[in-house]
């Protein structure tokens, strides 16, 4: 056993609560004991192995009853010298013209041994190989028979016709539970039929039982998943009958030619001999003979049919168990049939609610959070106690959500997680760190978006009792030659205890709800995402110059490009003249994109002109912008740099709110920056900006950009500023000095404006 399967085994353990002070290799040990081949059968019957040649190359070792000798003198023989002639052809032309042997067990053989005339059923498979296919190898299983003959399909179902009859009659769940037991126990005569129950963490509990009088009920009552570790749940899947016909049975031995297949892989086998802790299990339960009936939904195991017999020795005939098979076959798909009919009225209210939700995803316009928590909403899709969505920067609830949920911590934990749809049926076991986060909330299914957005169903703790047959904590450890091995506990006594920190399981339906309601709200995101694009466009056309100034002695250019995906509306620029002649640029930059950074630059655009209009010094303007900014747009940041000129001069009056610094080329083509007193951006109301005083002489150029143009992921702020002064040097115009400076594609909204005296 590899080291991550040894502690998968030991984890899967200590989740059931069986590991404290014991060793981990006596858990690992327990865990991946291999019971597919445990190199032994159960004594009630005969096994061999042959290949193509029809050469015996296993055999049990009390295959001396039959007559031909021991293993030591059959291995290697042909069939026909240990079954006789006949038995053997019989076998033979079975395996040629049948390629799946079991769909037609149980073969009638005629033994001749020392013992007279055998009438025996000989079941017949291929057990598997170590690549995962089948062997060539023919596994040849023998019991004395005895029973209704012949045995066919027609006689099975004639022994259980009633049974499928009554159980087509059941009108509940419940009532087929209790029809399965009685009908099963009638047919094999064992003292205790049960139907076993497994829940989504595969403990099982008792949902019907018909039994002698005299016996303690055990209806109602829950065992531990570990009763039934994973590789014999496995067993279950692939052989729906197992069959223990004397607890106190002494196993009988595999022996293999040299060069065969050692040990024998025998999970298709009926004499397979089980594991010593099972047998130790069912000594403490003080069964003397058992058999199981698997009950499957999809191929995999949902449920038994556990049968116990506690007078002595039993073993029903191959053809009674056979018919007990088809029984329980027939129960699986009855149960199948009736889960989905009881299940069927929520899925249809679910998928209804579903269907009107995504359809007013798609025409209501309110805020997408409004319309998935109203009455027609994300609770009426999935049952909860209440529900949240975050979406579009927009909260809202539904159901009772307690106020004070610490919703970033769960948007932290879920963004860890990394799926799409997180399903917790309990916090505590799950997800301890969310505990504190979420008070009130036991369990909990989250649809997660994109940019932090969240969808979230919450469950309250359900409180219940369970009644276990004996304690689920208990353990028997033994030291046995310096090995340590963990046993079955010695009571079955009832043992109540109550389950907390769980909420109520999250239905498949729910999941599946869940995950095309995700699909809806990012389509819903996406189609709003672009009509917000379309709208920041539009706001951004209309508001950034429709031409630039034409000046004697000056020369203005300017060149934008959006953000990827054309999103628009963070940057901006703007130029305006005073009624003194003095002319004023603007390049901003508002934080975000689309149509609220470009609502929010429209109108700090539209107050800065109207302060600088006024009278206004260009300093005092951008102070009073400053406090607007902080007044009416409190989420808003923002920087900028205004240039206020005197033409005729070529002074400058530079003011800067967390800007980056302006550059200047001169005439002879070398560039530096300007120092400029910054304030810090708009909005923090710290007052009047300062003022720096710059003179352009003829033939050089201010430069003002965004941070966009020089701020990329794979380089650094003063790597992007000096490739603009690059660009400066050799750049024909604005768009040619933007693309020079960030080619292809770029990661913000990229603004920058040139202020050239000519020369």
């Amino acid at each position: 056993m590899s080291e991550s399967g040894r502690r998968a085994a030991v984890e899967a353990l200590v989740a059931d609560g069986l590991a404290d002070g014991v060793g981990e290799d006596a858990l690992a040990i327990c865990a991946s004991e291999p019971i597919h081949v445990p190199g032994a059968i159960q004594p009630h019957g005969w096994l061999l192995t042959v290949d193509e040649q029809q050469r015996v190359l296993h055999a049990s070792a009390n295959v001396t009853d039959l007559g031909a000798g021991g293993p030591a003198e059959v291995l290697g023989r042909p069939l026909a010298d240990v079954l006789g002639t006949t038995a053997a052809e019989i076998l033979a032309g079975h395996v040629q013209v049948f390629s799946d042997l079991r769909e037609r067990n149980p073969l009638l053989l005629h033994l001749q041994t020392p013992r007279g005339l055998v009438t025996a059923d000989a079941v017949l498979h291929r057990p598997a190989a170590a690549d995962g296919q089948l062997s060539p190898l023919v596994v040849v299983e023998l019991e004395a028979a005895h029973g209704a003959r012949p045995f066919s399909f027609s006689n099975t179902y004639q022994a259980v016709r009633g049974s499928v009859e009554a159980l087509n009659r059941a009108r509940s769940t419940e009532e087929l539970y209790e029809v399965a037991a009685r009908e099963v126990r009638d047919l094999t005569g064992f003292d205790r039929v049960m139907v076993y129950r497994f829940d989504p963490d595969h403990n099982g509990e008792v949902v019907a039982e018909a039994l002698r009088d005299d016996l303690e009920p055990f209806l109602g009552l829950h065992y531990p998943a570990s009763d039934i570790p994973p590789q014999a749940r496995r067993l279950y899947e692939l052989n729906w009958v197992r069959i223990i016909a004397d607890v106190a049975y002494t196993p009988v031995p595999l022996l293999a030619l040299p060069g065969a297949p050692d040990p024998l892989d025998l999970s298709y086998s009926t004499l397979r001999s089980v594991s010593p802790v099972h047998v130790e299990y069912l000594r403490n339960m003080g069964v003397r003979a058992s058999m199981s009936l698997s009950l499957l939904q999809d191929g995999r195991l949902w449920g038994l049919v556990a049968c116990h017999h506690y007078s002595g020795p039993h073993l029903p005939p191959y053809g009674v168990r056979a018919a007990a098979e088809f029984l329980a076959s027939t129960l699986s798909l009855r149960l199948v049939d009736r889960v989905t009919e009881e299940g069927l009225g929520d899925r249809l209210a679910s998928e209804q609610a579903l269907v009107q939700l995504v359809s007013m995803l798609a025409e209501d316009e309110r805020p997408l959070a409004d319309t998935l928590t109203d009455e027609h909403g994300v609770c009426a899709v999935v049952d909860a106690d209440g529900a949240l969505a975050d979406v579009e920067g927009v909260r809202r609830t539904c159901g009772e959500v307690a106020d004070d949920l610490d919703v970033d911590a769960l948007r932290a934990w879920l963004a860890a997680d990394g799926r799409d749809v997180v399903s917790l049926r309990s916090l505590q076991e799950e997800a301890p760190g969310l505990v504190t986060a979420l008070p009130g909330v036991a369990g909990l299914l989250a649809l997660v978006l994109e940019d932090g957005q969240l969808v979230v169903w919450l469950r309250g703790e359900l409180v219940r009792t369970v009644t276990w047959g004996g304690d689920p904590g208990e353990k028997v450890v033994t030291h046995e030659a310096g090995s340590t091995r963990i046993g079955p506990r010695r009571s079955f006594a009832h043992w109540q205890e109550v389950v907390r920190g769980r909420a109520a399981t999250w239905e498949e339906r729910d999941l599946l709800a869940a995950d095309r309601l995700r699909g809806a709200v990012v389509k819903t995101l996406y189609r709003r995402a672009r009509q917000q694009v379309r709208t920041a466009e539009d706001v951004q056309r209309s508001l950034l110059p429709q031409h630039l100034p034409v000046l004697d002695g000056w020369h203005v250019d300017a060149s934008y490009r959006p953000a990827p995906g054309g999103r628009v509306g963070g940057d901006w620029y703007d130029w305006l003249s005073l009624p003194d002649g003095r002319l004023v640029l603007v390049v901003g930059d508002v934080a975000g994109h689309g149509v609220h950074a470009a609502a929010a630059m429209a109108e700090m655009r539209h107050a800065l002109r109207a302060y600088l209009t006024r009278g206004e010094a260009p300093g005092e303007a951008v102070a009073a912008l400053d406090a607007h900014v902080a007044t009416a747009l409190p989420d808003q940041m923002a920087t900028l740099v205004l240039v206020c000129l005197d033409r005729a001069s070529g002074r400058c009056e530079l003011v800067s709110v967390g800007h980056p610094p302006p550059l200047r080329r001169r005439a002879d083509g070398s560039t530096e920056e300007v120092v400029v007193d910054t304030s810090p951006p708009l909005g923090l109301r710290l007052g009047p900006s300062p003022s720096t005083p710059v003179e352009l002489a003829r033939g050089e150029s201010l430069v003002l950009y965004t941070d966009g143009l020089v701020e990329r992921r794979d380089r650094s702020f003063g790597d992007g500023v000096a490739l603009l002064r690059s660009a400066l040097v050799t750049g024909r115009g604005a768009d040619d000095v933007r693309a020079r400076t960030a080619p292809g594609h770029v990661d913000d909204d990229v603004t920058l404006l040139v202020l050239t005296r000519s020369g």
